[in-house]
């Protein structure tokens, strides 16, 4: 019979797909900021820090104005709050997440290892609807206010006026069309960005500071006008602790700066098992860049409160989203504020870009792996594109508004550190640590009260998440449902005994029967080779191996496949098999015999009784129900060609 040959793939495929093949078919794709094979040496911890940096320095752009809407005239106060809940609660946790998951896996993996079965994935694909939410809002968030800057600069502000939404739609495009490339010099082009960017902050702080000293005037208005309005100092530390977590956007950046881990240099004595060096330095990276933005949120929360009218920070006043700009412009002239927003707009465009890098790190670590994705969601490309139409909608829904997109900021930011609070609480706890135990503890709750504040404050931020973690658990289902049948056994590893079994059938033809372990007593199996005996009018010189399937999680999609032989009763030879779904385990380990033996293997099976869907949904869920049909049917897929495909018999 004449065989056709495939066409080859267009070029658009071929590109888009670029990379695919080089993805390790167990789910190894961790996107273009993870650590190439072999791993590479690395950069130091400083350079990494401006990597993590531009998503969290990048901020200043927009959190004092929007702590200045969210607190009022206690925002100085609510952000010392903030900062003590920073290197206190976020930077010990992180810091601890660092050790734990030093391959930049973070509190997600940390709380998968935790949880098995269907709600250990159901969980972990909660959290990365919210982490979604996180990178998503980032992007989109940081490409608005960075548009806010551009349009409301006062040489362009007649110009671009009224056009905030396009700009944000275009810094969006370019932002995908550079993923669509490569992302290549990350780390140097962010050490430039940053070390500009805080030099700039550091002229504006400290020119903002000098007027602050030298009207002393604005410190007793301020100040008689905090007494005014909540009475004493205790009043005022309790309203700021109610208002804080409105200012949680000061907490972004720990998950990244954990995401980014594999670049950090370590030692040279550093093993992958322990690198030690690597975690030391992580941990400096992360306490620097808190420290270092600790010392900004309180400064520029102070400044722009005391020296910018209340009323330039609402919707269309010139401090709306761009408090520091404005300061910039209004104390240092025209000329410099432009290069302050050039520099903001810069930084806060490689934010979006850092938070891309993110979830293009993040979802293929776990949803190809759990069979919710197509298999060229793997791919950068594919990934990139369907990322950036999101941002696009999620753009259009909140009118590339700054203020309006940052609970969904919030929301997300809070849920990843609460969860890693829960998972470095869990582990101290395994370790036998009772007094980290106790203070995780503590943080941990800090954090869910943080967090059920801001979505009972802000609940368009859960919204947005819920949306998101709907649309991922749904496409994800869907996709393992369409892939059902694929046959995703990644490799076959036989034993001494189970390989001799094979090569002494392989004389004669290779008969398998699929049993379901029960008894496991020597009538177990005497019956069950008559009945097959029976069943199939063979004589009885036939000679059989059994086959038997013990599935462990079902809720896994890839894994490898190990065989291993017995000898039962004297008599009966078995190969006994551990895996996530017995059809898939059986079509593998027939694939392998065939290719091994260059013969055709069979293998014989009991109908099972009961309903056909109810089969289909045992199978779905727990690897098990009607396993002839399911068998095949993974055959018929992996194994076009009719006349080299293993044989399924049923009785």
């Amino acid at each position: 019979m004449a065989t056709t040959e495939q066409p080859p793939p267009s070029r658009l495929r071929t590109w888009m797909l670029e990379g695919l093949g080089d993805i390790g078919k167990a789910g190894g794709h961790t996107g273009p900021h993870a650590v190439p094979e072999p791993p590479h040496k690395g950069q130091r911890w400083w350079r990494v820090m401006c990597l993590t940096g531009v998503d969290y320095f990048s901020t200043l752009g927009y959190q004092p104005g929007i702590a200045a809407l969210a607190a009022g005239l206690l925002s100085p106060i609510a952000t010392v709050v903030l900062v003590i809940v920073t290197l206190a609660g976020a930077l010990p946790v992180y810091r601890r997440v660092a050790e734990e998951s030093p391959r930049g896996e973070g509190s997600i993996a940390m709380l998968e290892r935790l949880l098995s079965f269907w709600k250990g994935k159901l969980f972990v694909l909660t959290l990365l609807g919210f982490a979604a939410t996180d990178f998503l809002v980032t992007m989109t968030l940081s490409a608005a206010d960075a548009s806010t800057h551009l349009v409301e600069n006062p040489h362009l502000v007649s110009t671009l006026h009224g056009h905030q939404m396009v700009i944000t739609l275009i810094l969006l495009a370019l932002l995908g069309a550079v993923f669509l490339k490569g992302f290549l010099e990350a780390i140097g082009v962010a050490v430039a960005l940053v070390g500009v960017y805080l030099a700039l902050n550091i002229v504006v702080v400290i020119v903002g500071l000098w007027h602050v000293a030298t009207a002393g005037h604005v410190v007793t208005d301020w100040t008689s006008a905090l007494t005014t309005q909540h009475g004493n100092v205790f009043v005022m530390i309790g309203v700021a602790l109610v208002v804080f977590p409105k200012l949680a956007l000061g907490l972004s950046g720990f998950e990244t700066g954990v995401a980014v881990m594999p670049h950090v240099q370590g030692d040279d004595s550093d093993t992958d098992e322990r690198p030690t060096g690597r975690i030391r330095d992580t941990k400096k990276l992360l306490t620097t860049a808190a420290v270092i933005m600790s010392a900004f949120l309180i400064t520029t929360s102070f400044i722009t409160t005391v020296l910018i009218p209340a009323n330039e920070f609402k919707a269309g006043g010139q401090a709306n989203g761009r408090a520091l700009a404005y300061l910039a412009h209004e104390y240092l002239g025209g000329t410099f504020g432009t290069v302050y927003d050039i520099s903001t707009i810069a930084i806060l465009w490689f934010a979006g870009a850092s938070a891309m890098a993110g979830l293009l790190n993040l979802m293929p670590r776990y949803l190809p792996r759990y069979g919710m994705a197509p298999h060229w969601a793997r791919a950068v490309r594919p990934m990139v594109i369907v990322f950036i139409l999101v941002a696009f909608l999620v753009t259009w829904i909140f009118d590339a508004d700054v203020n309006a997109q940052g609970g969904a900021y919030a929301t997300g930011v809070l849920v990843l550190i609460s969860s890693a609070a829960i998972a470095v609480t869990i582990a101290a706890r395994k370790a036998g640590q009772r007094k980290w135990t106790i203070a995780f503890a503590v943080i941990a709750t800090v954090f869910l009260y943080t967090t059920v504040v801001n979505v009972i404050e802000r609940p368009d931020g859960v919204k947005i998440g819920a949306c998101f973690i709907v649309g991922i658990i749904l496409v994800s289902l869907a996709s393992r449902l369409a892939r059902a049948f694929e046959l995703r056994v990644t490799s076959v590893t036989l034993d001494p005994l189970a390989e001799r079994f094979i090569r002494d059938i392989a004389s004669r033809k290779i008969r398998f029967i699929a049993n379901e372990p029960d008894a496991r007593d020597k009538a177990e199996y005497r019956d069950k080779i008559e009945q097959i005996r029976a069943d199939n009018d063979m004589p009885d010189q036939e000679d059989f191996v059994f086959v038997e399937v013990t599935v462990t999680d079902p809720s896994e999609f890839e894994a490898g496949l190990t065989v291993r032989g017995e000898v039962l009763h004297n008599r009966y030879r078995v190969l006994t098999v551990e895996s996530a779904s017995i059809p898939n385990a059986l079509a593998a380990l027939l694939l392998h015999v065939r290719d091994m033996t260059r013969c055709t293997p069979h293998i014989y099976f009991e109908w099972t009784e009961g309903s056909p869907f109810a089969n289909f949904l045992r199978f779905f869920l727990f690897g098990q129900g009607e396993v002839a049909p399911v068998t095949r049917e993974v055959l018929r897929e992996a194994e076009p060609d009719r006349e080299r495909r293993p044989r399924v018999h049923t009785g």
